[in-house]
C-alpha cells in the first residue's frame, strides 16, 4: 500500500480520488457538452468561430460518412494528419463517435515515419491535410490505407472566405505540393454524403480504445500507446479538478497553441470544453508576431504551452503589452520548465506558470503543482487517484529525501499507478513488458519525491551524463546556462571523452551575438560543481526539437561528434 504523502498537500477543495464511473466513453462526455453549451462558441480558427451545437453536428455527420465506408467497422483505426484546424475536431469527435480509434500523425511526418506508424496501427483511413498529401503519396501502396479524405486549409470556413483562403494557401503562397492519390474523397463532400446517412452510435465502454497515440520516437522507434475511453475521462477528471477551482461554466477563453495531435494539447482541450469554454486553435505559433495579434483579440483566461515557446513569447516584441489581466491559468509541460523563463514569465504578466508533468502512456497527466505556486524546481503532486513512487534499478522502492543527506540516495526511476495508465503498446508486447511490472508504469524519468510529496525530474535515464563516474543531469546545467542573460535556448548532452568517458557539452542559441565560451564556462563554475560545467560549448543558429518545442537531445548528440567546438 502506497503512502499518499502527498493528499496533506492538497489545495481546498482537491479531492484524494476523482469519480471515475461519470462517463462510460468520451461520446458520452461529449454529449453531454453539448446538451449544456450548444449555443455557446466551442472552437476559433481563422478568424471564424464554431458553436458547440455545430461540432456536434459536423462530427456526427463524419461519424455517419465513416460508419458507411468499406471495411470500417467499430474498433478500426482512422488516422488524422494535420495542424490546428477545425477539421481536426471535426473529424476527432467523428471518429471517436463512430466507435473508431483515433491515430493522431505529426504532418511534419517524413514518408519513413509515416509508413512506420501507419503500417505499425494498421489503420484504413486517413484525415489528411493536402499541403501533406505528397508524403503520404509516397508510402501508400506500403499501408493498409484504403479511404482517404483530403481537406483544404479552408474547408469549414464560410464562403466565401473560404475560398479565398484555399486559393491563397494553394496558389499565391504555394504550400500545397503537387500530389496524385486515386479514389480520395474531400472532406466538404463527406461531410454531406454523412449528413443524408443515418448514424448508428455504437455501444461503446471505458476499456475500449479510443486513441493510438505514438510516442515522439526520440528515444528510438515511435511505439504507439494504447489509450482507452477510460485513461482519457480519468484524466480528465484529475487534470479538471486540479485546474478548474475558478472557472466559470460557458466563460473561459483557451488559447491552444501546441498542436491537438499531441496529447498535451489533445487532454487539455478536451478538459477545458467540459466548462464550455471557447478553445482558440493556434494553427503556426511558429509564426510570433502572428500569434500576439491573435492573443491581443482576447481577454483570454488559460493558456497551455512548453518552455520554448513561453521563451520565444517573452522574446518577442509586443508581449509585454498585451493585457493579462484576466488570466486564470497557464499550464507548462512537455519540458522542464526553468527558472529564468518563469521568473520573467512573473514579470511580464504578473502570473505564475503552472509546471506540470506527464507522458504519452499516462494519457498525460501525472503530477502537477497546486495554481499559484512560484518556481520551485519540482513537477508538484501526484493527481488524484495516482500513485508515484521512485525505484531502484531492481524496483526496490527508495525513500522520499527528508532534506538530510545526499538526495541522490534517494534518487531513481519514477513509476506511475492509476486510471490514466496506458493499456500497453500496440501490438507489442516486448515494449510493454519492459515498461510495465505489477502494475506499475516505469517512466524512464529520473527523479526523487520529497517529504512533502512533490516529484523533482532530475532527467531522462538515456539522458545521463556518467563524468568520471559521477552522474551530471542535463537539466541542471541547461537551468544554470539558461540564467546568463546572452543565452536565448539551450540544450546539454553528453560527448564521449577519452579521459573522463564522458564529458559535458552545451548547444547554445544566442542572444547576445558577442557571448563566447568563456563567459559561459565562468559563469557554469560560479554554479557548478568541477565535473558539470560544459567541457564543450558549441553555437548554433537553432536547437532541433520536437513538435511541441522540446530540445531533441538524441538529436544533439548525434551532430555532436567527440566534442569538439566548432
Amino acid at each position: 500500500m502506497v503512502d499518499r504523502i502527498w493528499l496533506k498537500n492538497y489545495p481546498a477543495g482537491v479531492p484524494g480520488q476523482v469519480d471515475l464511473d461519470r462517463y462510460k466513453s468520451l461520446g458520452d462526455l461529449f454529449d453531454d457538452i453539448v446538451d449544456k453549451f450548444a449555443a455557446n462558441p466551442a472552437l476559433h480558427n481563422l478568424g471564424f468561430t464554431m458553436s458547440y451545437g455545430d461540432l456536434a453536428r459536423r462530427s456526427r455527420d463524419f461519424a455517419a460518412f465513416l460508419q458507411e465506408l468499406p471495411g470500417l467497422a467499430k474498433g478500426e483505426r482512422v488516422a488524422i494528419m494535420s495542424p490546428n484546424l477545425l477539421q481536426y475536431p471535426v473529424a476527432l469527435f467523428g471518429i471517436l463517435r463512430a466507435g473508431m480509434t483515433v491515430v493522431n500523425v505529426n504532418p511534419l511526418y517524413t514518408p519513413r515515419e509515416l509508413e512506420h506508424q501507419l503500417k505499425d496501427s494498421g489503420a484504413k483511413a486517413i484525415v489528411i491535410l493536402e499541403n501533406f498529401a505528397n508524403t503520404l503519396q509516397e508510402v501508400i501502396k506500403n499501408t493498409q490505407i484504403v479511404h482517404v479524405i483530403t481537406s483544404q486549409v479552408g474547408d469549414l470556413l464560410p464562403v466565401p472566405k473560404r475560398w479565398i483562403v484555399n486559393l491563397v494557401v494553394k496558389r499565391v503562397k504555394k504550400l500545397v505540393p503537387a500530389w496524385s492519390i486515386d479514389g480520395t474523397t474531400d472532406l466538404p463532400a463527406a461531410l454531406a454524403r454523412g449528413a443524408l446517412a443515418p448514424f448508428n452510435a455504437p455501444t461503446i465502454t471505458r476499456d475500449d480504445i479510443a486513441f493510438i497515440q505514438y510516442t515522439g520516437g526520440t528515444t528510438g522507434v515511435a511505439k504507439g500507446a494504447m489509450l482507452t475511453h477510460g485513461n482519457l475521462l480519468a484524466n480528465l477528471e484529475q487534470v479538471g479538478v486540479w485546474v478548474s477551482r475558478t472557472f466559470k461554466e460557458g466563460t473561459e477563453i483557451v488559447i491552444a497553441p501546441l498542436p491537438m495531435y499531441h496529447i498535451f494539447c489533445l487532454t487539455s482541450t478536451l478538459a477545458f470544453m467540459k466548462w464550455g469554454s471557447l478553445i482558440v486553435l493556434i494553427t503556426n505559433p511558429r509564426d510570433m508576431p502572428a500569434f500576439i495579434e491573435e492573443l491581443r483579440r482576447w481577454k483570454w483566461t488559460v493558456m497551455t504551452g512548453v518552455n520554448t515557446l513561453f521563451n520565444g513569447l517573452l522574446n518577442v516584441s509586443g508581449f509585454e503589452g498585451l493585457d493579462f489581466s484576466a488570466v486564470k491559468v497557464v499550464i507548462g509541460g512537455g519540458a522542464a520548465v526553468q527558472l529564468p523563463v518563469a521568473e520573467r514569465w512573473k514579470r511580464v504578466t504578473g502570473g505564475y506558470i503552472t509546471e506540470a508533468y506527464g507522458l504519452t502512456e499516462t494519457s498525460p497527466g501525472v503530477c502537477a503543482n497546486p495554481l499559484g505556486t512560484a518556481w520551485n524546481g519540482s513537477v508538484g503532486l501526484p493527481f488524484p487517484s495516482t500513485d508515484v513512487t521512485i525505484r531502484d534499478n531492481a524496483f526496490n522502492e527508495l525513500p522520499v529525501w527528508n532534506g538530510d543527506g545526499d538526495v541522490l540516495n534517494c534518487t531513481g526511476e519514477i513509476c506511475v499507478r492509476g486510471p490514466q495508465v496506458m493499456k500497453g503498446y500496440w501490438n507489442n508486447p516486448a515494449e510493454t513488458a519492459k515498461v510495465m511490472q505489477d502494475g506499475w508504469l516505469k517512466t524512464g524519468d529520473v527523479g526523487n519525491m520529497n517529504a512533502d510529496g512533490y516529484v523533482t525530474i532530475t532527467d531522462r535515464k538515456k539522458d545521463m551524463i556518467v563524468v568520471s563516474g559521477f552522474k551530471v543531469f542535463p537539466n541542471e546545467v541547461e537551468n544554470v546556462v539558461a540564467m546568463h542573460q546572452g543565452v536565448l535556448e539551450c540544450g546539454v548532452v553528453g560527448v564521449q571523452d577519452d579521459k573522463s568517458g564522458e564529458a559535458v557539452k552545451v548547444v547554445i542559441v544566442r542572444k547576445d551575438v558577442q557571448l563566447t565560451k568563456e563567459v559561459i564556462v565562468e559563469h557554469c563554475r560560479l554554479q557548478l560543481t568541477a565535473y558539470k560545467v560544459p567541457r564543450h560549448v558549441e553555437f548554433r543558429d537553432a536547437l532541433p526539437k520536437s513538435p511541441i518545442g522540446k530540445v531533441l537531445r538524441r538529436e544533439l548528440r548525434e551532430t555532436a561528434g567527440h566534442g569538439s567546438d566548432p
